[in-house]
């Protein structure tokens, strides 16, 4: 219902909206009003010009965090409290406009008057929808205050059933020990039996000691026999009555434990009762609260019912307003075409009274010609005159080429350094940074010698070359020395990300910062770096990595952690290094990712990163982060240090995989400062589907200035819900600013004609150099090469269900039975995918067409690009991939599933809606193993049949340009269309 307004009501001026419902019989009259910052969701062309003088794009100026404010409303009982505007001065007239003509007649004070019923239409509409959502949040708080009523009913009566079930347990052991007692009554009377026998055979004891002395001896020894048998038989039943009545004790103290047990079984039964009885009551109140949400609820429907009759009256008002609009824009077009000649006169005037004097200057020449010519004429001696004046020319002439070298010497100076690689500008800009940072130098003076370096300076190369064997105190005299104002041509990007290759690389992003690093340093832009430190870098691939005599403080977890800072470079870029000196040692864990604490870990350094930025004095152009891990790093810049003057930079981020987005419980980003109830809302960060936990990524989106991921297909696929992975609705609000770009490769390191991996290097117009390329990877896997025109197909990858393990694995035994032979490169993350594919290679350990290399060898993927044929890439979902570009630039056609980045850069060469020059490889629609099937024949049907043909293929695409240069260019575009909008926001502030 809400998305149907419009953001104004042309036709009425309400002050105030009259809602009157009928409860109880009695009219109750609700008047609201709603704050003048309130926005609509749909703006026309008029209201969304006067917006635009109020609020700043967030894309533009940077997100700024509005204060909530509480909708009031105010409930009158009075049933005379209605309005009547039929005398109100104040009001519009009523205005019917046909045409232009009519357009025209407004007055500036209709038009005023246009925007003040504008506002209060907003105003009355966004409170009926804030009362409808206010209902239904009090119907659902009901419904659930009664689902968990009705839960506690039924705990309450399953105890209650515990209990009498307890109790009946509890009668039978009280029959049962009534029926003990009375056995033990029996023993006990049969025991006074016994202790009377015993008596009895006391007293015959006796007498076999005294009293039968005289007695026959015989049968008093078989008497004394008899009898003390017959004691030994009633000293073992007697014993063994005193067992029994032991036991009988201990259970009758037990009976009456459990009676104790059962009086407090029945107290809580009771009690157990009497809360039913109060739930019920609730319930009953409950269910009357629920009549009256009914209620409620008709009573909003009849509310819309009548803010859609408005909404008919206002789509009237709109059209007429926009045509009013319309004919106002006309007559400032025509008014600006009218100054513009205007301007244009003048400026022809000027040109005449320039061309009058010029006429006028022709004239007086042309006069004094004539002068000298008579003089010429009368006298020699006004002709050695004019050789005299001709002498004096020379010499003006000899210094005036004097003076041209003399600048022409300068210009030379000031021309930027070619013949110097980037590595030696990088430790320059490296060794400013030092300086600044251990306070040997201000941000003014750094920032003016940075600018130096950028443009490449003769001076500062010349100076820094001759100062090599001098002390630090005497370079940096000498530097100071060259100090001048002086402008830099291009951008200041600094890319904040966990990796860069080849010294910290897992996937795909280490080849980005690095590749689109290199690219737009190569287009004249100051790029930097920063990294964590991690303990297991290449540090053998850093150039000059030293630690800088500082320290930088940044909060973590309500205190300041130091952090050490390196620097070094790599591949000719400078890169900054952060090693924190926290107790938990981020860092120095033997991995990249996969920790317990990954959250944490990166918001530290993502805090500690813009920590070292506002230190260091720096002033980039762009900021620009990757995926989860630094993505922290948007709102920190708008929430901390953007209000502390660090605010010259444009944020850009990039998600290169949506898969993984760096989810946590709302209140970890407390700890890395930033607010979790100012965050953890839907339209900021918090995440789309657990409403207690935040999303970095989310926040990454929202907070950026530039969005981008890796490809345009891919930028598609993430705006839907399967491919989204729960973000594609806030991809769509952020569509404006969200855009796909493919990556390229890096061309030096990926170049078959030179690549030192390579047994023999080659080139698309020589492939004999890729035919010896398969035999000797033949040789070292233990392949067979008896056929020299076998395929080979190729596949490096990470074992993971993305990357479709099933087809992968499809593929091998396809290829095995078309005739082939299949190389794979590669481990899994996941145990039950790696054991799989062991017990895969073990069954091929011997054989002599299928090898399987788990594990990542750089060396032999290299070797493997080179010798394969064919490279299968049958991926489930591919943000952009890298793979089928790396395998073309060496000669193996791609045989991919079409998805992401695979999509645009591979197509298919039986498709005739694809102009010829472009078809590159085979492709396959379904995940399926028959949509591989096809693709796999046809490309083996090609190698076999068509031999010419598929070298023209493999030539085609070993010279396709895969290169950074225009994706870096899309990048730069980006980039500078971001900063001017920012900059021409400021100068329209101040």
């Amino acid at each position: 219902m809400a998305s149907k307004l419009r953001t104004c009501f042309m036709c009425w001026n309400l002050n105030s909206f009259n809602c009157v419902n009928h409860l109880n019989g009695n009219n109750r009259v609700l008047r609201v009003s709603f704050p003048a910052s309130c926005k609509m969701r749909h703006r026309t062309t008029f209201s969304a010009q006067h917006k635009k003088q109020r609020i700043k794009p967030s894309t533009e100026v940077g997100l700024r965090h509005n204060q909530d404010e509480d909708d009031e409303s105010d409930i009158s009982l009075n049933n005379d409290d209605s309005v009547d505007n039929s005398n109100d001065t104040t009001a519009p007239l009523s205005i019917n406009i046909n045409g232009a003509e009519q357009a025209e007649q407004l007055s500036g004070r209709q038009l005023e008057d246009l925007l003040d019923m504008i506002k209060n239409a907003e105003k009355n509409i966004l409170l009926l929808n804030e009362a409808r959502v206010h209902a239904l949040e009090d119907l659902e708080r009901i419904l659930a205050e009664k689902e968990a009523l009705q839960g506690e009913i039924s705990v309450l009566e399953t105890r209650l059933a515990e209990t009498d079930a307890r109790i009946k347990v509890a009668t039978q052991e009280k029959i049962h020990v009534e029926h003990l007692e009375e056995q033990l009554e029996k023993l006990r009377n049969e025991l006074a039996q016994k202790e009377s026998i015993e008596a009895r055979y006391a007293e015959l004891h006796d007498l076999q000691n005294g009293d039968l002395n005289d007695a026959n001896p015989q049968s008093h020894n078989d008497s004394i026999q008899s009898l003390n048998a017959e004691l030994n038989s009633l000293r073992g039943e007697n014993a063994s009555l005193k067992s029994a009545i032991e036991s009988f004790k201990t259970q009758l103290s037990d009976v009456k434990d459990n009676d104790k047990r059962l009086v407090v079984l029945e107290k809580e039964r009771s009690s157990l009762e009497s809360a039913l009885k109060e739930l019920e009551s609730k319930l009953s109140i409950s269910q009357d609260d629920v009549s009256k949400i009914s209620t409620l609820t008709d009573e909003c429907k009849d509310l819309w019912d009548k803010v859609e009759n408005l909404q008919s009256l206002l789509d009237k008002a709109t059209e007429q307003a926009d045509q009013a609009v319309n004919v106002l824009q006309q007559n400032q077009d025509l008014q600006r075409k009218v100054d513009k000649l205007e301007a244009s006169l003048e400026e022809a005037n000027v040109y005449k009274l320039s061309s009058d004097k010029l006429q006028k200057y022709n004239e007086l020449m042309q006069q004094k010609i004539k002068l000298l010519e008579d003089r010429l004429q009368k006298s020699d001696g006004e002709i050695n005159s004019y050789v005299q004046l001709y002498q004096q020319s020379v010499k003006e002439f000899q210094d005036t080429l004097a003076t041209l070298k003399e600048e022409s010497k300068k210009r030379a100076l000031e021309e930027p350094v070619e013949d110097m690689p980037w590595e030696f500008w990088s430790q320059l800009l490296l060794l400013i940074d030092g300086w600044i940072l251990e306070k040997k130098i201000s941000v003014d003076e750094a920032s003016l010698l940075r600018e130096k370096v950028w443009k490449r300076d003769r001076r500062i190369s010349d100076t820094y070359v001759a100062c090599k064997e001098k002390s630090e105190e005497e370079v940096i005299s000498a530097f100071l020395g060259l100090l001048s104002s002086t402008t830099s041509p291009g951008l200041h990007v600094i890319h904040i990300a966990a990796e860069m290759a080849p010294v910290a690389k897992v996937g795909g992003l280490g080849d980005v910062v690095s590749g689109l690093s290199k690219a737009l340093l190569k287009k004249g832009h100051l790029v930097e770096i920063v990294l964590p430190k991690y303990d297991c870098m290449q540090y053998d691939r850093v150039s000059n990595l030293r630690a800088l005599d500082v320290l930088i403080d940044s909060y973590f977890d309500r205190q300041l952690y130091q952090n050490k800072i390196w620097v070094g470079t790599i591949e000719g870029l400078p890169v900054y290094f952060i090693e924190p000196h926290h107790p938990d040692k981020f860092f120095w864990r033997g991995n990249f990712y996969g920790e317990h604490d990954d959250f944490r870990r990166f918001s530290f350094f993502s805090r500690a990163a813009l920590e070292f930025l506002l230190q260091a004095g720096k002033k980039p152009d762009i900021i620009h982060c990757h995926d989860w891990q630094t993505a922290f790093i948007a709102p920190l810049y708008w929430d901390i240090y953007a209000p502390k003057g660090f605010n010259s930079a444009r944020i850009c981020f990039t998600c290169h995989n949506f898969e993984y987005q760096g989810t946590a419980s709302a209140s970890e980003l407390e700890s890395c400062g930033l607010e979790s109830h100012h965050l953890n809302r839907s339209d900021r960060m918090q995440d789309n589907s657990a409403h207690d936990r935040v999303n970095s990524v989310k926040g990454g989106i929202v907070f950026s200035n530039i969005v981008t991921t890796v490809s345009p297909t891919y930028a598609q696929e993430v705006r839907t819900a399967e491919g989204g992975h729960g973000l594609h609705s806030t991809l769509s609000a952020h569509s404006k600013k969200f855009i796909g770009i493919i990556n390229g490769i890096d061309t030096d390191a990926w170049n078959p004609a030179t690549d030192a991996f390579l047994s023999v290097q080659y080139n698309a117009a020589d492939l004999q150099g890729k035919a010896e390329n398969k035999q000797a990877l033949r040789r070292s896997l233990g392949l067979s090469s008896a056929d020299v025109r076998r395929p080979l197909v190729g596949c490096i990858t990470r074992l993971v269900p993305q990357k479709g393990v099933h087809l992968i694995r499809h593929a091998i035994y396809l290829t095995l039975e078309l005739g082939g032979q299949f190389v794979l490169l590669g481990s899994s993350p996941v145990p039950h995918i790696q054991k799989e594919f062991e017990g895969i290679a073990n069954h091929f350990q011997s054989h002599d067409q299928i090898r399987l290399i788990l594990k990542y060898d750089e060396s032999l993927s290299h070797s493997i690009y080179a010798a394969s044929d064919m490279f299968i890439i049958p991926s489930i979902f591919e943000p952009c991939g890298l793979t089928q570009m790396i395998s073309m630039r060496y000669g193996a056609i791609p045989i991919v599933r079409k998805t992401g980045g695979l999509n645009d850069s591979v197509f298919d060469v039986d498709d005739d809606t694809i102009p010829s020059q472009f078809r590159n490889g085979f492709t396959f629609v379904n995940a399926d193993e028959q949509g591989l099937n096809g693709a796999l024949v046809r490309a083996f049907n090609l190698f076999k049949n068509n031999p010419e043909s598929w070298k023209q293929l493999v030539q085609k695409d070993m010279n396709i340009d895969f290169s950074w240069e225009s994706s870096a260019e899309q990048y730069e575009e980006l980039y500078l269309k971001s900063v001017s909008r920012a900059r021409a926001a400021k100068r329209v502030l101040n």
